[in-house]
């Protein structure tokens, strides 16, 4: 419990500066954008003097410096900002779009894990037969397959060859219809996650490996236990701390490749609002979303590295 509550509040410490860093990096980048915001707004038929109310309106013709310390100022008391002619909420567009990230990001990590724990066990058990050869045959793949490319390969074989599964189109809750949403996610999610499986599945048959190696298990199965017993129980167990750490670094990877993955299969998604904010030159809209996801996979972090202490309750943490 002890090192438990000295991880968690080290990680809590370091959230502030994170958050600080990560919008100060976007208000950096985004300061050297040729676009004006006002034309990207308004168009540009729009006169001078309605670009220049619009730009006082919003903020845009006060310096940098400026600029910066009224968002951090807005941020403090939970205001994200407006963006667009319309002056949407940048907290509106983010607490519609952010659920359908996640949603997304937890579907590929499940099929991550279940395609991992099932192909990384069989290849440490019957390790350098033809069944090891053949998972490390296809983890090499996974691994060396960019998820965007493969999801344009399955939107081309899936749904404009074969019409199996809709790559476009409205996304119905789970609630409403869990058919056709599981069918709207599939695709994506499978492309976001099978990298993800090929790289945890040589993590966890290197370390099933280990594992197995070591003098306990000979001894139990010497003792007559039974060698299913021995690495259900044990084995298996051991085994999980170096996957579940990876696991959440692999996560943070899953949530950026979701920006990338929604915007190919047309999902509301962050990638979807992040993309909005990039091409209309909407520069609160883009640091809204980049800190929302950067705090996010900190938070995620964070809660990994809790359940790591508990699984190993006798490492020393640093």
């Amino acid at each position: 419990m002890g090192n438990l509550l000295r991880l968690l509040g080290r990680r809590l410490i370091s959230l502030p500066f994170v958050a600080f860093g990560v919008v100060f990096l976007v208000f950096f980048l985004m300061s050297f954008s040729q676009y004006d915001p006002a034309v990207s707004a308004l168009g540009e038929n729009a006169t001078a003097e309605q670009l220049a109310a619009y730009r006082h309106e919003m903020g845009f013709d006060r310096s940098w410096g400026e600029q910066f310390l009224s968002y951090l100022g807005g941020l403090f008391q939970g205001n994200l900002g407006v963006y667009g002619v319309n002056k949407d909420s940048v907290s509106s567009r983010i607490a519609t779009a952010f659920p359908i990230t996640l949603q997304l990001t937890f579907i590929a990590l499940i099929i991550a894990v279940v395609f991992s724990v099932i192909f990384g066990v069989l290849a440490a058990l019957y390790r350098d037969t033809w069944v090891d050869q053949v998972i490390r045959v296809i983890s090499i793949i996974a691994i060396a397959t960019p998820s965007f490319w493969l999801g344009v390969l399955l939107i081309y074989l899936l749904q404009i060859k074969l019409a199996l599964l809709p790559g476009a189109g409205e996304l119905v809750p789970f609630s409403v219809d869990p058919g056709e949403y599981l069918a709207r996610m599939a695709m994506p999610a499978f492309s976001l996650g099978f990298p993800v499986a090929g790289q945890m599945t040589r993590i966890i048959r290197t370390s099933m490996v280990e594992e197995l190696d070591k003098d306990y298990v000979r001894t139990a199965i010497g003792a007559g236990v039974p060698k299913r017993v021995v690495i259900a129980r044990n084995v298996f167990r051991n085994a999980l701390s170096t996957p579940v750490t990876v696991l959440g670094m692999k996560i943070g990877y899953l949530m950026g490749g979701a920006i990338i993955t929604e915007i190919i299969f047309s999902l509301p998604g962050m990638g979807t609002a992040l993309f909005e904010g990039i091409n209309g030159n909407e520069p609160i809209l883009v640091q809204g979303v980049v800190l929302v996801v950067a705090l996010a996979f900190v938070i995620i972090n964070i809660i990994v590295d809790m359940l790591y202490v508990l699984i190993n309750p006798r490492i020393r943490t640093v």
